[in-house]
């Protein structure tokens, strides 16, 4: 799956930049969205008025883990994996037995982005199981992804051309647009378009990028992970505020 996002919808972390040495390693975002389209076997794709697009197959996807989309009300969202406690989540949210993992998902993002009850990261933490998913909300070009603390599924982030976001699961189809520009999306993690990338699983800690160097000796784009010595501090003092009288939408 793939999801292209113009630069204007969300700024990636500069550490995820590298230039090229050569003026064709990269390709513009609405390139490498046709591209996937046009070579990957049974795609279903959306572009946004805004720029970028999401596209994703059922094709080869694991029995255990497969790919859904969906879109409510200008919110769409590519999901894969599964949710062990959907049953318990269904009940939380007040949705119906046959709501799937992707429905799930945008239905949390609506409570968080209506009413903000609880911050982000406990909204994400909640889900257990194996998980990535991309959400791009229209009526605010909010973008809000997230994966697992496990990793077993993967997803990448990079940088295209003209200075977008793409995510996909392949690290090739990034590779192709992205040049030496993307990374493993840190597991653990949300991003989103107001607080870009957040530890949900260790969520007072910041994050630090970690040099990559190429089997060539190129240097590649920087991975992110948790750093235990270091607390933010910004969160430190508020995390206890969750519930009726708290209002996290603007941690998204």
């Amino acid at each position: 799956m793939l999801a292209v996002f113009h630069k204007s919808v969300a700024d990636g972390p500069e550490e995820l930049c590298i230039p090229c040495v050569t003026p064709d390693c990269t390709e513009n975002g609405a390139k490498l969205l046709n591209a996937f389209v046009s070579d990957t076997p049974e795609t279903i794709h959306a572009t946004f008025k805004s720029g970028g697009g999401m596209a994703y197959t059922h094709n080869k996807q694991a029995l255990l883990a497969p790919r859904s989309f969906a879109s409510v009300d200008g919110i769409f969202c590519l999901f894969e994996g599964n949710l062990q406690n959907l049953p318990v989540l269904r009940q939380e949210y007040g949705l119906a037995k046959n709501v799937s993992e992707v429905m799930l998902v945008i239905e949390a993002y609506r409570a968080l982005r209506d009413r903000g009850p609880y911050p982000a990261d406990q909204v994400v933490g909640s889900l257990t199981g194996q998980f990535i998913f991309i959400l791009f909300d229209t009526n605010n070009r909010s973008l809000f992804v997230a994966a697992d603390t496990e990793g077993k599924l993967p997803l990448f982030w990079g940088m295209t051309k003209d200075g977008g976001l793409a995510f996909s699961n392949k690290s090739e189809v990034l590779k192709k647009g992205c040049g030496m520009s993307f990374a493993p999306f840190p597991t653990g993690c949300y991003f989103s378009s107001k607080n870009g990338l957040q530890s949900y699983e260790h969520p007072l800690q910041q994050l630090k990028p970690v040099p990559r160097v190429g089997s060539h000796g190129q240097a590649l784009a920087a991975a992110f992970k948790v750093d235990m010595t270091k607390r933010d501090l910004t969160k430190q003092g508020s995390m206890h505020r969750v519930g009726s009288e708290a209002n996290w939408a603007t941690s998204i």
